[in-house]
């Protein structure tokens, strides 16, 4: 890459992280610390239900996480953007994703017929009781983390529990409305598959 294509700004940022000692040490942190700031505004943006120290842990998850990918894609930034703004965009995914696991690994304790419409399409009426619903929602989760490709956990959670809308989801992920569609389809028949084969839904 042709760093004099770049931005002084960004070219500082670059530099510092590609080198070494002291100057990569405070880099990283500063980088760390913006990233923070970015993913406390996003989360709360989103409205989300989290708060207090869940919610900061949220960021700080997100941050350490977006910060250890920027510096294994460094080499990816291609200046059509600051780099602030392309390392933005990696702790913005990273909170969508970690609050939309939180909310399907911590759903609400009363499941209400909208929320069961949500789900992969399930034959019959909703569960009996409390029990029920939470053993049925492990197996969501488990079926979630293990069976969906990281590509279609990101688009599940964002469109069916997080409710972002499809164009602002898809910019986000570079994905036509067409393809994230499609990508919850195929997700849907996984996930049902999973329940299926575990016996909470019939066959058919």
């Amino acid at each position: 890459m042709e760093w004099c294509a770049v931005d002084a700004e960004s070219r500082e940022w670059l530099a510092q992280l590609n080198g070494h000692g002291n100057a990569r040490t405070d880099a990283i942190r500063r980088l760390h610390e913006l990233l923070v700031r970015v993913g406390r505004r996003e989360v709360h943006r989103r409205g989300t239900r989290i708060n207090g120290a869940e919610l900061e842990d949220i960021v700080q998850q997100a941050a350490s996480d977006a910060t250890i990918a920027i510096l294994r894609k460094l080499t990816a930034f291609r200046g059509d953007s600051r780099f602030t703004t392309w390392a933005s965009r990696f702790v913005i995914l990273e909170a969508a994703s970690k609050i939309g696991r939180h909310h399907w690994r911590h759903p609400r304790p009363h499941l209400a017929h909208e929320d069961w419409e949500q789900i992969p399409e399930r034959p019959g009426g909703e569960p009996s009781g409390q029990a029920e619903a939470a053993d049925l929602w492990e197996a969501i989760c488990h079926a979630v983390d293990t069976k969906l490709t990281d590509r279609q956990r990101r688009v599940f959670v964002g469109i069916v529990f997080e409710q972002i809308p499809a164009d602002t989801l898809g910019s986000r992920l570079g994905m036509s409305r067409n393809a994230l569609y499609k990508t919850v389809f195929d997700a849907r028949r996984k996930i049902r598959a999973h329940l299926v084969d575990r016996e909470y839904l019939p066959c058919g």
